[in-house]
């Protein structure tokens, strides 16, 4: 718990962001240590002279048990890099957040499956109609819904998800202690049931307006590929996207009325390389996420066992034929066979070609043997 704390005090300090936080606890070996440090060793461990007038002076202001206590009072709990529950995707960037506030429960799929939807708040008709068929169809497909918990598209989004019966998860630019847009309350408290409520902004953080570039590397960092729906030239969503190009992820845009303001944003995404979409099936398709469905009943029905374990430890991200993992691992061919096929079911190891097998993007289980 104090070393918790200490995760949650460095976030309160104006300077001390992803890369210094890396910094101090490669230098200190632990954030408590850290937290407590004397001016020199800090300096040692890179912090500037700016960041560390801001960390002494935060010590003596900030009481970190209270922080906690603001924490435990929205409903929400900390999730730092060192819990096996922080989104490994979104952890995987350099720029990740050391510390989330989380509002409701992350799953599996919310880990794994996951595809943003963003747009303009001003959403016309068509917008609406093509979000919520998107949101809708992805959702009943296994795949969790992120989005920022705005007007209009953002809504949208996470509305048809949750009446499709799917997961959702809402980024705010804000603190997890409130909602922004108010009107969106409700909303809110529906997010929390179905999926969660994520921010890195401290309790009692305003959604002011240099907040919400930083929220959007988090919607972008959290899925797979994102889709923009809807935005003019000057859209926060193209941001995201901006954001999802540089992490390396799809980026998605549905066409519009050449016309409309609402669709240069995504037009000019289109022209820019932007994959088209029509339909939740291309985004399926592109992402290769269409058995994801199959991949959680099969995991849910059927548990890992020693002969998956033995049979992935030989495997790798390089093609391995079948025969070598019979003659290695010592088993009937047709064990080797069956298993091998209950794998890639569960979408951790994947047949490339000519009965060879890699270990799938998808595989996240650690599989050990007794």
């Amino acid at each position: 718990m104090r070393d918790v704390r200490c995760w949650v005090g460095f976030n309160r300090i104006y300077g001390v962001g992803p890369a210094k936080v890396r910094a101090l606890i490669d230098h200190f070996g632990d954030l408590e240590i850290a937290w407590n440090a004397d001016q020199n060793d800090l300096r040692e461990a890179g912090l500037d002279r700016r960041s560390l007038e801001n960390l002494v002076n935060a010590r003596q202001a900030i009481d970190l048990d209270q922080e906690i206590e603001r924490v435990h009072k929205a409903g929400a709990r900390v999730v730092t890099w060192d819990d096996a529950d922080y989104p490994p995707l979104l952890k995987s960037l350099p720029d990740a957040p050391p510390v989330l506030y989380v509002k409701g429960q992350l799953n599996a799929a919310d880990r794994e499956w996951t595809v943003a939807i963003v747009g303009t708040r001003r959403a016309t008709a068509y917008g609406r109609q093509a979000a919520e068929m998107l949101a809708a169809d992805l959702a009943r497909n296994g795949i969790t819904i992120v989005s920022g918990l705005a007007r209009g598209i953002d809504a949208f989004a996470h509305e048809a998800a949750l009446k499709a019966g799917g997961r959702t998860l809402g980024v705010l630019a804000c603190g997890i202690d409130q909602v922004y847009p108010p009107e969106h309350a409700r909303l809110a408290a529906r997010i929390v049931e179905q999926g969660a409520l994520l921010t890195e902004a401290p309790c009692g953080s305003p959604p002011e307006a240099g907040s919400f570039p930083a929220r959007n590397r988090i919607i972008s960092g959290l899925s797979l590929g994102t889709i923009v729906v809807e935005a003019p030239e000057t859209s926060g969503a193209l941001i995201t996207a901006d954001r999802a190009l540089e992490q390396g992820r799809e980026v998605f845009a549905v066409p519009g009325n050449i016309f409309a303001r609402t669709s240069h944003g995504t037009n000019y995404l289109l022209k820019e390389g932007a994959t088209l979409v029509t339909s939740a099936q291309d985004v399926l398709e592109a992402l290769n996420l269409k058995l994801v469905t199959a991949h959680s009943e099969a995991r849910a029905a059927i548990p890992e066992d020693p002969t998956e374990a033995q049979l992935f430890a030989l495997l790798s991200n390089d093609p391995t034929h079948i025969d070598y993992l019979v003659r290695e691992s010592g088993l009937p061919v047709a064990q080797v066979s069956s298993t091998l096929a209950l794998m890639e079911l569960k979408g951790s190891v994947r047949q490339v070609a000519g009965m060879q097998y890699v270990v799938a993007r998808e595989a996240r289980v650690d599989y050990t043997v007794d």
